[in-house]
């Protein structure tokens, strides 16, 4: 496994590859790795030649008073992880590596930011489309995964790929969830021992509301009203941003559920916000 800092380094190495009729599969992360991550790389290994996982805690993405500088960082621990699942490269460059100072060029989808996470964190998924758009330019990946926890991120993503003709796939994959139903998280590490029980009630939420859907209930403010209020028994969560009902690709509230539309949750717990969904 090599550890490459250099983004010219990275791109000359992946044109290389791609000469050499490699196939490159692609897991970018911002680190502090879980066994959500791990489930990305595993599927990349089987569907291609050389895998490459980013570790990169993007500064773009990040609003004033967020979390950029607690974010939680042990790239050693991130490295003999991926050696134990026999990655290629690892992808770790600087943030002035990514923007030198006379950066000027950003990436926007629009509408499908506006709604969910983004109508309360603006500016995040402007700078989560130009890190991945600089990342792909860079590691010229033929498959990207990306974890279904990030749904609306996963959604973004794929039509800006769409939009501006990127030749990557981008492949949506499965949320991990620890045996108690919560989704792993890197950020789940921010939870004291209290917090953390507080935090099942979220996937609790999701899974009641799918369960009643199953047996026939449509109206999505009954569906919304029964999650909120499971939510609300948690001791620890002092607020729910949102509770929705969505369609899985305009992600656009609905009024009457359907199978496959999207429920989408966003809690916080004292200081640490959390995501969850679920598909109907």
């Amino acid at each position: 496994m090599e550890v490459v800092k250099s983004p010219l380094e990275m791109q000359n190495i992946a044109l290389n590859l791609k000469k050499a009729g490699k196939r490159i599969g692609f897991v970018p992360t911002m680190g502090y790795l879980h066994e959500g991550h791990l489930s990305l790389v595993r599927r990349a290994k089987q569907e291609n030649d050389v895998v490459v996982v980013s570790i990169f805690v993007n500064p773009l993405q990040f609003g004033k008073n967020e979390d950029l500088d607690r974010y939680p960082r042990d790239f050693e621990r991130d490295c003999s992880l991926c050696e134990r699942e026999k990655v290629d490269y690892i992808f770790y460059p600087s943030a002035s590596d990514m923007y030198p100072e006379d950066f000027k060029t950003y990436v926007e989808v629009k509408d499908l930011p506006d709604v969910l996470c983004g109508k309360f964190r603006p500016g995040h998924f402007r700078g989560v489309t130009t890190v991945v758009l600089k990342l792909f330019n860079i590691v010229q990946p033929d498959n990207a995964y990306f974890g279904e926890k990030d749904y609306q991120q996963l959604k973004i993503i794929q039509r800006m790929v769409k939009d501006l003709n990127v030749p990557v796939n981008v492949i949506g994959c499965p949320i991990v969830r620890e045996p108690d139903g919560l989704a792993m998280s890197s950020r789940n590490k921010y939870l004291s021992e209290e917090e953390r029980k507080s935090a099942v009630f979220i996937s609790k939420a999701l899974f009641q509301v799918k369960e009643t859907f199953e047996r026939g209930e449509r109206d999505v403010n009954k569906l919304k009203d029964m999650g909120i209020n499971i939510l609300k028994q948690a001791p620890l969560i002092r607020e729910i941003q949102y509770f929705e009902v969505v369609h899985p690709e305009s992600l656009e509230p609905k009024e009457i559920a359907e199978s496959s539309d999207v429920v989408a949750v966003a809690v916080y717990i004292g200081n640490t916000r959390l995501i969850d969904n679920i598909r109907l």
